[in-house]
């Protein structure tokens, strides 16, 4: 028995202009939502060939920093509300974030608002430290986090 995909046909949409920064407009090394759109916009897909960001899974907007309490909010929009790679995408974003920001950040990852039907359930899963530690511990999601995390450097090289 084959599962076909939830969402075969996803909109794809263009990749947005990366915005050139000069150097001593971000001197003082501070992290804001650029930062961190740039470090995530890339993850790819776990069921397609593009970006969150031409999925419009995530965005530039979906993306808050408080540099003073030191707590980076991301809010993503799943292709469809049965989407059974929600969990995914999200571990994707937290290992991601865990990889290029310090560690006195305080992740906060959750779907939007209406936009999952599991919705409760996901946000748990995400935001729940034990629960992304078990998950990373898994060595086939671990390969899948790690492919959709660095399948896009290859093809930005």
């Amino acid at each position: 028995m084959t599962l076909g995909l939830i969402n075969a046909n996803p909109v794809v949409h263009a990749k947005k202009e990366r915005v050139a920064r000069a150097e001593d407009s971000h001197a003082d090394d501070a992290v804001d939502r650029l930062d961190v759109f740039d470090s995530v916009r890339d993850i790819r897909d776990p069921e397609h060939p593009y970006s969150l960001e031409q999925l419009s899974v995530l965005s530039e907007e979906s993306i808050t920093v408080d540099e003073k309490l030191g707590r980076i909010q991301i809010t993503f929009t799943p292709t469809v509300q049965y989407c059974s790679m929600a969990t995914v995408i999200g571990l994707c974003l937290r290992v991601k974030l865990m990889q290029c920001f310090p560690p006195h950040f305080k992740v906060d990852i959750n779907v939007t608002p209406g936009s999952h039907a599991d919705e409760e359930s996901v946000n748990k899963q995400l935001n729940d430290k034990e629960r992304v530690a078990a998950a990373l511990e898994n060595p086939n999601l671990r390969q899948l986090v790690d492919e959709c995390l660095y399948s896009s450097e290859l093809y930005s090289l």
